[in-house]
C-alpha cells in the first residue's frame, strides 16, 4: 500500500450524544453500535471487530457486505460496486447507517487478536531498487505482532497518515521492510527519497489491513501484483514458502516497463524455495521477448480460464483491482477466495497530481 486515503476515527460508544443504531453480523452473536456521523466500518473497528477492508477509499470493494436488513446511505456514491451489487450490498467504509443493520459478513479470524501499536521506528537502511522505488528498513522501538500482507501507517506532524505495505513476513529481529515509489506531488515520498537519512525516526501505527494468508486451504495459489503492489505479495510469498513450500503457485507481476520489475533476484529465490512456483511478468506499455504483453487479468485467464479451484491474492491500484475482480469472478472464482489489497493516493496528493495534469494540458 502506498500513499492512501485514511478513514475517520470511530466515535467512542461511551460518548454517543445522539441516536445510534446496532449492526449485527448475521449468524453470530456479535454486534456493534454505529453513530450517524461515522461509517459502519469505522464503528466496527472502534468496537474491535476484524471485518475485511483495504483501501478505505471506496474504490476496491473489499469491505462490501450483503445487507440482510436495514438501510444506509453514502455521502457520495462509491465506485467499487456495480449497479446490481448496490441493490443489496453496502460498502462499509463509505456507508452510514440509517437504521439497525443485519450484515452477511464474517470477521477475518486471523487478525482478530492483533493489537494495534503506536511506536517510534528508526530507519536502518535506505536502498534504491530502481529509479523511482526505494527499499526502507525500519526497526520499531516496541515489539509488534503482525501478519504477512498487512500495512503500517506513518503518523505525520500535521495529523495526516501515510500507509505503506510491509514487504516482509515477520522476522525474528523485528525489522520491517517497505517499498516506496516516488510520487510527483507526494511530499512525503519526496522527503523519503531526497532528505531522509539513515537513523531518522518516525512515529508509526500498526498493524492494519486484512490482506493476510488464510490457513484453511491447500488449493493452488495465484498471486497478482501491480507495480509496488508486489510489496505485500512478497511478504505472502515469504510466508507460504516457509509453511508449505510444495504448494502449487503462480505469480503474475504487472508493470509498465521492464525496469519496474525491481527485485529479480527475489523471484529466483522464491522459485528455488517453492519448486512449484511459476512466474509471469506482464508489461502494459513495452513488449519484451521474455514477458507477457497486455493486462494482468488477461494474462491470468489466458493460462487459467477457469478459476474455481484456486485461491487468489492480489495487490495493486484500484483500476487493476476492479478489472481483475470482475474478470476473475466471471471465470468462476468464488468471491470468498479472492483476497486483495488496494492502494490509492492520499486526497491531498491526488489533488496536486490532477492540478499538475491540468496545467500541463493547458495551452
Amino acid at each position: 500500500m502506498t500513499e492512501d486515503i485514511t478513514n475517520a476515527i470511530g466515535i467512542d460508544a461511551a460518548h454517543f450524544t445522539g441516536p445510534h443504531f446496532t449492526a449485527t453480523l448475521a449468524g453470530s452473536e456479535k454486534s456493534f453500535l454505529v453513530a450517524p456521523a461515522e461509517t459502519v466500518l469505522s464503528a466496527s473497528r472502534r468496537a474491535g471487530l476484524a471485518l475485511p477492508y483495504s483501501c478505505l477509499s471506496g474504490r476496491c470493494g473489499s469491505c462490501a457486505a450483503r445487507v440482510l436488513a436495514g438501510s444506509w446511505h453514502y455521502a457520495s456514491l462509491p465506485s467499487a460496486l456495480s449497479a446490481a451489487e448496490r441493490l443489496d450490498h453496502a460498502l462499509l467504509c463509505q456507508a452510514y447507517a440509517d437504521s439497525d443493520l443485519s450484515l452477511a459478513l464474517k470477521e477475518v479470524a486471523e487478525v482478530a487478536e492483533l493489537a494495534i501499536v503506536q511506536t517510534r521506528a528508526r530507519l536502518l537502511s535506505k536502498t534504491a531498487l530502481s529509479g523511482d522505488v526505494l527499499a526502507l528498513e525500519l526497526m520499531p522501538a516496541a515489539p509488534v505482532r503482525y501478519l504477512a500482507g498487512q500495512y503500517l501507517e506513518f503518523l505525520l506532524s500535521d495529523g495526516k497518515r501515510r500507509p505503506f505495505s510491509i514487504a516482509n513476513a515477520p522476522r525474528a529481529d523485528g525489522v520491517l521492510e517497505l517499498h516506496v515509489r516516488k510520487v510527483a506531488g507526494g511530499g512525503f515520498t519526496q522527503t523519503l527519497f531526497e532528505d531522509t537519512e539513515v537513523g531518522a525516526e518516525f512515529l508509526i501505527d500498526l498493524p492494519h489491513g486484512t490482506f493476510v494468508p488464510r490457513a484453511d486451504s491447500d488449493r493452488p495459489l495465484l498471486f497478482v501484483a501491480g507495480g509496488t503492489g508486489f510489496a505485500p505479495i512478497k511478504a505472502l510469498l515469504e510466508h507460504f514458502s516457509t509453511i508449505n513450500p510444495q504448494r502449487e503457485a503462480h505469480l503474475y507481476w504487472g508493470a509498465r516497463v521492464a525496469t519496474d520489475f525491481y527485485l529479480p533476484e527475489h523471484i529466483s529465490q522464491f522459485k528455488a524455495a517453492m519448486p512449484q512456483l511459476s512466474y509471469t511478468p506482464v508489461l502494459s506499455e513495452q513488449a519484451s521477448f521474455d514477458t507477457r504483453y497486455g493486462t494482468l487479468h488477461e494474462a491470468v485467464l489466458e493460462d487459467y480460464p477457469i478459476l474455481s479451484d484456486f485461491d487468489v491474492y492480489m495487490s495493486g491500484p484500484p483500476a487493476m483491482i476492479s478489472a481483475c475482480r470482475s474478470a476473475f469472478l466471471s471465470a468462476g472464482l468464488p468471491e470468498d477466495r479472492l483476497y486483495y489489497d488496494s492502494f490509492d493516493f492520499a486526497p491531498d496528493v491526488l489533488a496536486k497530481l490532477i492540478h499538475a495534469r491540468k496545467q500541463k494540458s493547458s495551452p
